[in-house]
């Protein structure tokens, strides 16, 4: 049996029998302390958890299971009426500016015995609804003092409620980290400004003054830090103005069942419920240690919400502009930023939207980031490929804060920018998941020759662990996913390989070899060793189009080997590493092309031939963030970006690296699900305005068009001839065709809304929802 969380085992039970057999004179209080110190229930500041205890006692009573003494009968200890003598003022009432308050405190109440405690529940009982209990669990509360006219409210915080499908749904924890990590969350369950006391602004101006202190307060009482605070407002009794006021965020409501309505009568009141985050990460801190990522949907309305509706940027205003901001690149990928927003209003917010403080690169993607790690969580495989490009701004040598991009001093200037992008085994982008710009440090320049002297945290090549990292917690969050991370020749790093192979549960590796590495027990070199070894198989692999060559097929001759590295000189400590190497080389080599030849490396077990092949197909996955890359300077022209600082030009790269991702993603789930109807992708408004255009017929079908139809009519707009040998579109003509369709759908909306305003049916604009 589980009581007040603490799992009441037989042996507890008897142990109890016994030391209320023994002190059966004693009172329920004395019992409870004597069992506190033999079962060692103890909280988190170790002081013996008393009421708890006494809750357990009382339902094992109530239970047949355990007697109990008679409950001792106590004096009723009335807390005198008497009254503050600078609440004067309660007869007429107080209507005033907040400065004419004077100094507001925020006391806390020391103790039940104290004077201030028999303050604080006289002014509960008498002007609070629900009076000033009973609390539940662990308390603390405070008096809110005006230097002019003596307490004017009080709070009270205390232990969470046990069980809130809203609140549980929203933080997205599992049965055992409810369990585990309840404590960190506090609720708000008393809140009074004395109702002659009306003044602007003091409500919430007090509620934030006291949250800033209760995290300490409560650290220091009671050893837990919380992360999360929780409240109810009554329908119909309150609007919860002042808590939405202080950014306390509206997660759902009650049921109607109290806490003790255990025959599920649904007797009270409906209640909003609202939570203040006290931790940016609160809910990787509750849901710490969680087997698989607990996914929580919100309803969204497109995609520009799905992907950037739980941006944290202190402020619900600066999220619908980033939303705004989204869509407009998506819709004119090439325009410059007064062509895309479209209007001077949203031009100027634009640009002051990017000039803010608050709208960094990391917070503006991690929004985006929690959506991709939702798509990962439904592949069974995702490949984590990790690339390097640079920007170059040379053309703009106002922008300040800028590096040096090229190896001769003097030349390209820019930013560098690390990405890794999530793939699925078809090749379909789901997202990227970290992303990493900087720009070099101009001190540094002509000091290659000491980097054997540095750390690899002090090298660019960290780029590749830190990547790795982030993949790993993703691998965390999504247990059932295989997750594989993939480097080119660039990541042929030891420590990277030592990073992999240090636990088993993190993510697989797959590298391109750089280096004819050393081998341990007197084999050789990589390269020479698995020459050695008998060709499996010949595969055949597409190798795509590269400036004036041709795409071709390639045959490939495989060979495979377990191999044990030698650590490179200088890095004995990392010691040998265990590691597969799939050796794949070109045959049949057409006339002036150079023969491909790979050797990988990987964490992969690699024991048939079938697994050798799988590596390779991965492998060529890679080549998709080189595509990624060529719509982001190209479709989406970042490069050509005018906005004055590094800053800005990464807060804004930010936006338009996922713009690039959604070219890109269309592109890819054409091919990928082409019988699908377009409406997974298309809004109402634009696959009924293409088909408009294309077919010269304002009636739509009934039925829409599949996706792979809507994708080749806006290639159409943009170039695209769909012959038989084209193929399928590619991004480039999706970019230039987007930017049309935008135009040609408002015009539809215009049209519609006054011919045949029963046909027009705008996509609906839900309200951005936070947490």
């Amino acid at each position: 049996m589980r009581v007040c969380g603490k799992e009441i085992s037989d042996e507890n039970v008897s142990q109890i029998r016994d030391i209320i057999a023994k002190n059966w004179q004693k009172s329920r209080t004395q019992l409870s302390l004597q069992i506190c110190e033999a079962l060692e229930w103890r909280g988190p500041n170790g002081r013996l958890k008393d009421a708890s205890c006494r809750v357990v006692l009382l339902r094992l009573h109530r239970e047949g299971i355990i007697p109990l003494p008679e409950a001792q009968k106590r004096p009723c200890s009335r807390v005198p009426k008497g009254r503050d003598r600078k609440q004067k003022a309660e007869g007429q009432g107080v209507e005033c500016e907040l400065s004419e308050l004077g100094e507001i405190r925020i006391i806390r109440v020391p103790s039940r015995y104290s004077k201030a405690y028999r303050v604080w529940k006289e002014l509960m009982e008498r002007y609070h609804y629900l009076g000033s209990g009973p609390l539940c669990g662990y308390q603390m509360k405070y008096l809110i003092e005006s230097e002019r006219y003596g307490c004017v409210g009080g709070f009270a915080f205390g232990s969470a409620a046990w069980r809130l499908e809203a609140r549980d749904t929203w933080i997205g924890w599992d049965e055992k980290r409810r369990q585990e990590n309840l404590s960190k969350v506090v609720c708000n369950s008393r809140f009074l400004i004395v109702p002659w006391v009306r003044v602007k602004n003091l409500a919430s101006q007090v509620l934030s003054g006291c949250i800033r202190r209760l995290r300490e307060d409560w650290y220091e009482h009671y050893k837990i830090r919380p992360v999360l605070l929780e409240t109810f407002i009554e329908r119909g009794r309150f609007r919860g103005s002042s808590y939405r006021a202080s950014n306390w965020v509206h997660i759902g409501s009650t049921k109607g069942r109290g806490r003790q309505d255990r025959r599920n009568e649904y007797g009270e009141s409906i209640k909003d419920i609202y939570g203040y985050p006290l931790d940016k990460d609160f809910r990787g801190e509750l849901c710490k240690g969680m087997p698989e990522k607990v996914v929580r949907r919100e309803e969204v309305g497109d995609w520009a919400e799905e992907e950037f509706s739980r941006a944290d940027l202190g402020d619900g205003r600066r999220v619908e502009r980033l939303i705004t901001i989204a869509r407009d690149f998506y819709t004119r990928p090439q325009a410059n930023i007064p062509q895309a927003c479209g209007s001077r209003a949203k031009t100027k917010a634009a640009y002051r939207f990017l000039e803010s403080k608050s709208t960094t690169m990391e917070k503006i993607q991690k929004s985006h980031y929690e959506a991709t790690v939702t798509r990962i969580g439904k592949e069974k495989i995702v490949l984590a490929v990790q690339d390097t490009t640079t920007l170059n701004y040379s053309t703009h040598p106002a922008t300040a804060d800028l590096g040096l991009i090229g190896s001769k001093a003097g030349g390209f200037v820019g930013l560098i920018v690390h990405d890794t992008m999530s793939f699925n085994v078809e090749g379909t982008p789901l997202g990227v998941i970290d992303v990493q710009c900087w720009a070099r440090d101009p001190a540094d320049f002509g000091k290659k020759h000491l980097r054997h002297k540095l750390s690899i945290e002090q090298k660019e090549s960290n780029k590749w662990l830190k990547s790795f990292h982030v993949v790993t917690e993703v691998q965390r969050r999504c247990a059932e996913t295989t997750v594989v991370s993939v480097g080119d020749r660039e990541a042929d790093v030891y420590e990277l390989f030592h990073l992999a192979l240090r636990e088993a549960e993190n993510p697989k590796l797959l590298v391109r070899a750089e280096h004819n590495r050393l081998l341990a027990d007197g084999q050789g070199h990589l390269y020479e060793y698995l020459q050695t070894k008998k060709v499996s198989g010949v595969q055949t692999v597409r190798v795509p189009r590269k400036q004036s060559q041709p795409a071709r097929e390639a045959k490939l001759e495989i060979r495979f080997a377990e191999v044990t590295l030698e650590p490179p000189q200088g890095k004995k400590e990392l010691g040998e590493l265990s590691i597969w190497a799939v050796y794949a080389k070109e045959t049949e080599v057409p006339a002036g092309v150079e023969a491909l030849e790979w050797m990988l490396l990987t964490t992969c077990e690699v024991k048939t031939f079938e697994q050798a092949v799988e590596k390779l197909q991965w492998y060529c996955i890679r080549w998709g963030i080189e595509i990624y890359h060529r719509v982001l300077k190209s479709g989406c022209r970042i490069e050509q970006r005018q906005l004055g600082s590094a800053e800005r030009i990464e807060s804004c790269l930010a936006i338009d690296m996922v713009v690039a991702w959604r070219i890109y993603h269309l592109t890819k789930l054409g091919r990928e699900m082409p019988n699908m109807p377009c409406t997974v992708f298309f809004e109402d408004a634009e696959w009924k305005a293409l088909v408009a255009y294309k077919t010269q017929n304002p009636i739509p079908p009934e039925n829409p068009p599949t996706l792979r139809e809507a994708i080749h009519m806006v290639a159409s707009l943009g170039g695209f001839l769909s012959r038989k040998c084209d193929g399928e579109p590619g991004t480039q003509t999706l970019w230039l065709g987007l930017q049309r369709l935008d135009d040609i759908t408002e015009m539809w909306k215009i049209s519609m809304s006054v011919l045949a305003p029963h046909l027009f049916h705008p996509p609906p604009v839900s309200s951005i929802k936070y947490g």
